[in-house]
C-alpha cells in the first residue's frame, strides 16, 4: 500500500539522518581539537613576536 511505502521511505530517511548526526558529532569533536591546536599556535606566535619586539626595543636603547 501507499502508507507502507511512505513508512519505508520515512524509515530510510531517519536512518540517513541518524548517520549524518553521528558524522556531525565526530566532525564537531575534530573541530574542537583543531580549535585547540590553532589556539596553541596563536599563543606561541604571540610569545615569539612579543619577545622579538622586546629584543628590538632593547637593541635600540643600547645604541
Amino acid at each position: 500500500t501507499h502508507l507502507h511505502a511512505q513508512l519505508a521511505q520515512l524509515s530510510a530517511n531517519l536512518a540517513d539522518t541518524d548517520n549524518l548526526v553521528r558524522m556531525t558529532s565526530v566532525q564537531a569533536e575534530s573541530m574542537r581539537g583543531l580549535g585547540s591546536w590553532h589556539g596553541g599556535l596563536f599563543m606561541a606566535a604571540s610569545k615569539v613576536l612579543g619577545e622579538e619586539a622586546i629584543n628590538r626595543e632593547q637593541g635600540g636603547q643600547q645604541r
